[in-house]
């Protein structure tokens, strides 16, 4: 099979506010901080969803403990990296589901929020390595691309309205850092050591995960350098983009 080129297409700009929602604290750091980065220090609004708190992240300690731990942690790299909102939905860690209830839940943050774009991670069958990618990034990835458009009717999930939350039909993309098919790039060459300065803040995690700890900086650094050198800057990210309402 003969491979694509790399996108060299940038991600659009021309908006003011997203809403990144992902499955796990750190998620986000693995490639999707810088640029945030790049996008807060131009003055646009980012916040973070969290569907889980990552209670079940860390084997040797229990979850009670790793939960409000893990939480304490996200709120740390998002301030590095100019985000001063994250919410958790409390969805229990490892075992999300693709249900109605949880593209309501997104549904209503989409409405709370009204976000211009929404954020998201691979929810593929497989991350670039051809490793399996597991269930929670899969589900939560699907259940933001349908809650980015329920969001919009007010007729799927009525019950928002009696909350005073009405219909918010503006979300015109959803970015998917770390694809396995990405179709468009950020140049994050000013912000990516900030980005990695936010995954440092999951200090306990990463000390957790023993000798693997030290590779993340390693291979996200050199995915970086590699998505640079197909746009010519020193380091880029690849996203895929999946159109809501609005058509390039």
């Amino acid at each position: 099979m003969q491979q694509r080129p790399p996108p060299s297409t940038p991600v659009p700009e021309n908006w003011q506010t997203a809403l990144a929602i992902v499955a796990h604290p750190d998620d986000l750091e693995y490639g999707g901080a810088a640029a945030v980065a790049k996008w807060t220090s131009q003055g646009k609004r980012v916040v973070y969803l969290m569907v889980s708190r990552g209670e079940a992240g860390i084997d040797s300690m229990d979850p009670s403990v790793v939960g409000p731990l893990r939480m304490q942690e996200e709120k740390n790299s998002a301030k590095v990296v100019g985000v001063d909102t994250v919410e958790f939905l409390g969805y229990p860690d490892g075992v999300i589901q693709y249900s109605a209830a949880l593209r309501r839940d997104l549904s209503r943050a989409i409405r709370r929020h009204r976000p211009d774009v929404v954020l998201t991670i691979n929810h593929h069958q497989q991350f670039f390595s051809g490793h399996l990618n597991m269930a929670d990034h899969r589900w939560v990835g699907l259940a933001v691309f349908d809650a980015s458009r329920d969001a919009g009717n007010r007729w799927i999930f009525p019950e928002l309205l009696d909350e005073g939350l009405e219909p918010w039909n503006e979300v015109r993309f959803v970015a998917v850092f770390g694809s396995t098919v990405p179709t468009h790039v950020v140049d994050v060459s000013e912000h990516w050591e900030t980005g990695l300065d936010s995954l440092r803040e999951h200090k306990v995690y990463l000390e957790n995960l023993g000798d693997v700890g030290n590779s993340p900086f390693e291979f996200l650094t050199a995915h970086a350098r590699e998505a640079g050198a197909a746009i010519g800057c020193r380091y880029a990210s690849y996203a895929e983009l999946v159109l809501i309402n609005e058509a390039f």
